[in-house]
């Protein structure tokens, strides 16, 4: 288990890649609400945009999960309590007015890129917009 690294896998450090390359930049494997005990692996703090890059095995991919044959029980029930930990985390992101964008390690880096940038890009614009300066004259 020591071996399954918790960050800057290949499937992150090609998306992270991706996005730097769009021009955006980002905090990595930070805590979005510092009340939540729970780290995004990329995080936008002024846009309020968090992404999680989940593994296939590990989140339960409906494309690529394959229930382990030895263990089954065990390993079953540890999928199932990290899926349940992402809706909670994804729910009290949301809450807080954030918003959540998951991404599987099979995806295109290049197009999640393109789909984060939109969400970061537009997200910016309305906080932007929504906070105009009421200056005297």
């Amino acid at each position: 288990m020591k071996a399954n690294r918790s960050r800057d896998t290949k499937p992150e450090l090609a998306l992270r890649s991706a996005i730097h390359n769009l021009g955006l930049r980002y905090r990595v494997d930070a805590r979005p609400i510092q009340e939540l005990k729970r780290r995004a692996d990329v995080v936008f703090t002024k846009a309020r945009v968090a992404v999680f890059s989940d593994g296939c095995y590990w989140h339960g991919c409906p494309e690529h999960y394959r229930a382990a044959r030895h263990n089954d029980e065990f390993w079953k029930d540890k999928i199932a309590k990290n899926q349940a930990r992402d809706r909670d985390t994804d729910a009290k992101l949301l809450a807080a007015g954030w918003l959540v964008v998951r991404v599987w390690e099979h995806e295109d880096p290049t197009e999640t890129a393109d789909r984060i940038a939109q969400a970061v890009r537009r997200r910016s614009n309305r906080l932007s917009t929504s906070s105009t300066d009421a200056r005297p004259e």
